[in-house]
């Protein structure tokens, strides 16, 4: 029996209205938590670590502040360059 295959959608968007001074320059997911962490980190590290391989992540607000953090997927092992999960 063949496993469904899954699609994870990953909303990154909006200003951050409440995070005022956080999210003047980046968008709300990266915004720094913990150090070296960002809050986008969290739902893909769970993605990863569930076996999800095909990870979508929608920006709106702030794109190029999120796009360099992630890497294409490298951080999570979900960039496909390299077999992905």
């Amino acid at each position: 029996m063949a496993l469904p295959r899954i699609l994870v959608l990953v909303l990154a968007g909006g200003a951050g209205g409440r995070l005022e001074l956080l999210t003047e320059q980046r968008a709300k997911p990266a915004v720094p938590f913990a150090g070296v962490y960002r809050l986008i980190d969290f739902p893909l590290s769970n993605c990863q670590h569930s076996t999800i391989d095909d990870v979508w992540v929608s920006v709106q607000y702030h794109p190029t502040s999120l796009s360099h953090h992630l890497a294409n997927g490298r951080p999570w092992d979900l960039d496909r360059n390299t077999g992905g999960c």
